[in-house]
């Protein structure tokens, strides 16, 4: 109920405000009409009861994102990338705008909206910038929607409003130097002290967010462990914790640099010596952590899948548009046939992917496991499908599309973490193999 009030509220303000002064009752400024100039956001976007906006609240969410991405995400995009900086007072921006806690309940300072509605605004950042966009993921769905989904009443309210404001940075901890697909095999340990606290030691490797500088950690991680010995079950041994900066043994390994893409998104190494946890710090139960993890593995596919067909949206707009500008033998380059069928099907696979996307998250409940085959599916499909079609822009554009400045080569180099973060795409081959043979007929 309070969720849809908030985003009615929304709706009503974006109808009856003039367009340079819309509002976000509370928290967002919203700015005029979308632009195709720069970003490649469509002004013919689709209406609201379309899949990829259901409802009123999705296209205004939509709306409010790409005005976001046109006036204050796509001019920092280049410099922050190249520098390889961290734009923290954009972060703190995309708070204010009521961004961050985007499936969270209004309770605890989110706006109380579904996994479309967490899809349409990966797709609309990707779509300019996915370094920032995958800490967008780290913090808004790693670490707040899995916190929001697992945690007490009391943890979410401690811990989720300065979250969901921007005030504080989060992230997750998972992969190790030697556990990354293989997850369960981690070696980080909580071992429980007699008085119910826990002593944490280990390390945890390829971190988005462990750092917004070189030397300085971000705010606060969820962090997974091994809590029980070698004679149980690995499913059952793994547990969660709150763990936050300046916790005494609790460090900065190293700051991860010179990466092949997302390099404005900061990567870093944890590192645990004697970390003191307060009983109260335990997310859920002791060896109860495998479930979470799951749980939320699936929705991050969702929106690593959602920036997959930002970077194809993007990536097809550039390529299109330069196809009709430039002109070679005396003839438009799109009236040949090899550029004919770089532009078709990249048409084709966007639009099969980015349907293929809104049908699996509009189906997906976020307080509920057991969606793999189609949250693996969705990624599996829909990154490969953004990497090609960034390759096929580059391709189109020739040396134009090789620099920087013409962002379809950044595109191209981030797209490819999305074939290896949240999941390889082998484990998905082997996920949706294995829960495939339990089908007798395909949808």
């Amino acid at each position: 109920q309070g969720t849809r009030a908030m985003s009615s509220a929304v709706v009503r303000s974006l109808r009856s405000a003039p367009a340079s002064a819309r509002r976000l009752p509370g928290r967002a400024v919203l700015s005029r009409a979308r632009s195709t100039a720069a970003v490649g956001v469509a002004d013919d976007a689709e209406p609201q009861g379309s899949l990829f906006n259901p409802t009123a609240e999705h296209y205004a969410l939509r709306e409010l994102c790409a005005a976001f991405v046109r006036d204050e995400v796509e001019p920092q995009a280049l410099e922050f990338n190249r520098a390889e900086r961290f734009n923290h007072p954009l972060f703190r921006r995309a708070g204010e705008l009521g961004l961050l806690g985007v499936t969270v309940d209004p309770e605890y300072g989110g706006a109380g909206m579904d996994a479309a509605a967490a899809c349409i605004v990966h797709e609309e950042l990707s779509a300019s910038d996915p370094a920032f966009c995958l800490s967008y993921l780290a913090h808004s769905q790693l670490f707040v929607n899995n916190l929001a989904r697992n945690g007490s009443a009391e943890q979410k309210a401690a811990w989720l409003p300065a979250a969901c404001s921007g005030e504080a940075i989060g992230g997750m901890g998972m992969s190790e130097p030697e556990a990354g697909t293989d997850v369960l095999g981690m070696r980080t340990r909580a071992e429980q002290q007699a008085d119910g606290s826990w002593l944490l030691n280990g390390a945890k490797m390829w971190i988005t967010n462990g750092a917004v500088s070189d030397s300085e950690l971000g705010d606060r991680y969820l962090i997974y462990a091994r809590t029980a010995g070698p004679e149980v079950k690995a499913s059952k041994a793994v547990s969660l914790f709150y763990v936050e900066r300046g916790m005494a043994g609790f460090s900065l390994g190293q700051r991860l640099k010179d990466k092949c893409g997302m390099r404005a998104s900061p990567t870093a190494e944890l590192v645990f010596e004697n970390v003191p946890l307060p009983a109260a710090n335990l997310i859920g139960q002791p060896g109860g952590a495998t479930v979470c993890m799951m749980r939320n593995l699936e929705i991050e596919r969702v929106v690593l899948a959602a920036m997959g067909v930002g970077i194809a949206r993007r990536s097809l707009e550039a390529m299109n548009a330069y196809a009709t500008d430039r002109r070679a033998f005396g003839a438009s380059l799109r009236d040949f046939g090899q550029i004919q069928r770089h532009i078709a099907e990249s048409y084709s696979e966007y639009m099969a992917g980015k349907t293929y996307l809104y049908q699996t998250a509009l189906g997906l409940d976020l307080d509920a496991a057991g969606n793999r085959l189609d949250t693996d599916g969705v990624k599996l499909y829909c990154t490969t499908m953004g990497k090609n079609v960034a390759d096929r822009a580059i391709q189109v554009m020739g040396g134009y599309g090789y620099m920087g400045e013409y962002a379809v080569e950044r595109l191209w180099r981030d797209a490819k973490l999305l074939e290896i973060g949240g999941g390889t795409l082998e484990s998905h081959h082997k996920n949706m193999v294995r829960d495939m043979s339990q089908l007798d007929a395909m949808p």
